[in-house]
């Protein structure tokens, strides 16, 4: 089966009017600059975050010639003191937090038996620990005064997280051990945070993407790896990583209101 006209491009709906929202690893052409995009087509407010400053600032120029209520931080999640400081100038910069979009990761390819305890702690930094850093700062902030209005209403300040995690997590692949056990931590993380903070009416969700296309994931990956991935697709084809933005909207918005501690699946792979 294929997807012979190929997807529509919808229109924003104003689904997060008024919503303020910080989104990592956002600097251009993957799914965090995709969903930066359709979030302020959706009427959010939007502090995009990148450990590459230069990349950043363009996309942060690219999108304001388009949209208002763009602002960048230059953010390495794995640096304590630069996540503090994203949540905090979020806070200043717009008096509230809704919405946090978890999507930095880092990958790459090597065998276990090869694997060098640099590169297995490198790819487990940056993915899970700068996803659990993140989380805390997020679910500090919605407990504290982040006021926002994602939650259940129930108590708390409520907010939303939305985490990305990966199909790799529950599907093995040769050469990403280090990446499978990090996205994979991504959803129980996930899942326990959602229990934690539903009392403070904070629901937490995951994206599990199989093969979003992007410029850094061609730098990364062998042509006949790519080939391969995509012939596993239902469709015949990658996703857009706007398409995984548009979960991405849904889950931070009113239409998943139930939705907590899911994980889902952004994929049309069929082995």
């Amino acid at each position: 089966m294929t997807d012979v006209e190929g997807p529509v491009y919808e229109p924003g709906h104003g689904l997060l009017k008024g919503r303020t929202a910080v989104i990592t690893a956002a600097a251009g052409a993957g799914i965090g600059g995709a969903t930066a995009r359709r979030f302020l087509e959706e009427g959010a407010r939007v502090l995009i975050s990148d450990a590459h400053e230069r990349r950043l600032k363009e996309y942060e120029a690219e999108l304001a010639a388009e949209f208002e209520g763009v602002a960048a931080l230059t953010c390495d999640v794995t640096d304590e003191a630069q996540v503090q400081a994203l949540f905090g100038t979020a806070l200043r910069l717009h008096g509230r937090l809704d919405i946090v979009v978890n999507n930095a990761g880092l990958g790459g390819t090597s065998h276990l038996v090869d694997m060098s305890d640099e590169q297995w702690s490198r790819v487990l930094d940056v993915t899970l620990n700068g996803t659990f850093r993140c989380m805390r700062a997020a679910l500090r902030a919605f407990r504290d005064g982040g006021d926002g209005q994602g939650g259940n209403g129930e108590g708390g300040h409520g907010g939303v997280i939305v985490n990305n995690a990966s199909v790799v997590g529950w599907r093995a692949q040769a050469g990403q051990a280090h990446y499978a056990a990090a996205k994979a931590g991504v959803m129980a993380l996930t899942r326990c945070a959602a229990a934690e903070a539903a009392e403070f009416g904070v629901r937490v969700n995951a994206v599990s993407p199989s093969l979003a296309m992007h410029p850094h994931l061609v730098k990364v990956t062998t042509p006949e790896l790519l080939a391969e991935l995509t012939a596993r697709e239902a469709f015949g084809r990658y996703a857009e990583p706007w398409e995984v933005a548009n979960v991405i909207v849904f889950l931070a918005s009113g239409y998943s209101s139930y939705l907590t501690g899911e994980v889902v699946s952004v994929s049309s792979q069929h082995a």
